[in-house]
């Protein structure tokens, strides 16, 4: 089979990683891919035009296409290869939009009955600012549209949620905000596959979004994870029962045949599990800590979503854990500086390195975006995951390095109890 990976992220090097191990696989590609995937695959230049991609694909004979990121999703780029009869794994337009628009998954959410913040839209700015000054702080003001992670402002201060409605607002015409009720509790992902009829979730994972240590600093598109996150079954069981079932049913009921990842960023409330948002794909980093715990074939896997054929299919683990560290540029998320040189040696056994924002220039590997490498530490249990991660960064690590030295801490401090 020629299979092809459209992203150029650390989750996309995990997608073609793990697809590297199948049997089925003769020939892989990324579009674009980045300087990590060059050694696996066949990298293939893409500016992000989905037809142009689908047209490209339908003459190379591909076979299969692993989509990563959300903005090729949103845009249709499983509708375009459809219309050629070509294979994706991802969901369509329409179904993407739980991801693409907020507002649409609110709203999905609140027809039916799946437990999440109470909310309300707004596209006028005086509108949104007197409703916060009605409801007060704290509370959590969302960009309605994507926003690669970064569109969400937890404010404890009325100037604060004020400012995100202002500069979301006023971004782009016909933009969308979101204001929520302040969750608390522990936050936490559940990975889902699903062909529309049978949903198979993954191992809980757990996320760390802001830059610094103490979940401090702005937020990111995810400074590292953690699998599994310790979940007991009743609070499993009450996520799919309660959640990624009432979704894919709800969807199905409306017309629309979801067939692809869900993600379902949850708050673990006092009250039980309740959704921060939905994501039409891997996360990332979730997917560079799941993905090596995965004992299946990923693109057999795939095969079956795309095809509608998931029933009777059972996911199988790996013992163990495993913890993903991000190294992000100096000045990351706001300005990352590029070009910065990089040297990764042969990680150890229990250590896998993928890269994100790298490129070959003139020989040379440096680096090309905000979050430049994940280095993946794999372990007996968590404390081992974590401490092989950490041992192998002062090797890798590149001038002005940002990463966070805490992560998994909630995870472990949640073990110990």
């Amino acid at each position: 089979m020629k299979v092809l990976v459209v992203g150029s992220g650390g989750r996309e090097h995990a997608l073609l990683w793990k697809a590297a191990q199948s049997p089925r696989v003769k020939r892989l590609y990324a579009a674009p891919g980045n300087a990590g995937m060059e050694a696996l695959a066949e990298l293939v230049p893409w500016n992000g035009d989905v037809e142009a991609l689908a047209d490209w694909a339908l003459a190379e004979g591909i076979d299969l296409t692993l989509v990563g990121p959300e903005a090729p999703l949103v845009e249709g780029i499983a509708d375009a290869f459809q219309a050629r009869g070509l294979l994706l794994f991802g969901p369509t337009q329409k179904a993407a939009m739980i991801e693409g628009s907020k507002a649409f998954a609110k709203g999905l959410m609140e027809r039916y009955g799946i437990p999440t913040a109470r909310y309300r839209v707004f596209r006028e700015p005086l509108e949104a600012l007197a409703y916060l000054e009605e409801v007060g702080v704290p509370v959590v003001v969302k960009d309605s549209g994507l926003a690669a992670g970064k569109g969400v402002t937890v404010a404890f201060d009325l100037h604060q949620a004020k400012q995100a409605v202002a500069n979301i607002l006023n971004r782009a015409e016909g933009g969308e905000v979101v204001v929520e009720e302040y969750l608390e509790g522990e936050e936490a992902t559940v990975l889902a596959l699903t062909d529309g009829e049978t949903i198979l979730p993954l191992i809980p994972s757990q996320d760390h979004k802001r830059l610094l240590d103490g979940d401090q600093g702005p937020m990111t598109g995810g400074m590292g994870a953690v699998a599994p996150y310790p979940m007991d079954e009743a609070t499993l069981r009450r996520v799919e029962e309660e959640i990624l079932g009432p979704l894919v049913r709800g969807l199905r009921a409306e017309g629309v045949v979801y067939r692809g990842v869900v993600y379902a960023g949850l708050m673990l409330t006092r009250e039980g599990p309740k959704v921060l948002e939905f994501n039409a794909r891997f996360g990332d980093p979730e997917a560079q800590a799941l993905l090596p715990l995965l004992e299946n074939d990923l693109v057999e896997l795939a095969l079956r979503v795309a095809e509608g054929r998931l029933a009777g299919t059972r996911l199988s683990w790996k013992e163990g854990a495993a913890a993903c560290v991000v190294l992000a540029a100096p000045g990351y998320p706001e300005s990352p500086r590029k070009g910065i040189p990089l040297h990764v040696p042969e990680p150890p056994e229990g250590v896998l390195v993928f890269h994100a924002g790298t490129r070959r220039e003139g020989g040379r590997l440096v680096s090309a975006g905000g979050r430049v490498l994940n280095v993946v530490g794999l372990g007996r249990d968590l404390k081992e995951a974590l401490e092989r991660a950490y041992a192998y960064i002062p090797q890798v690590g590149f001038p002005g390095a940002v990463y966070r030295r805490d992560i998994g801490r909630r995870a472990l401090a949640r073990l110990s109890t």
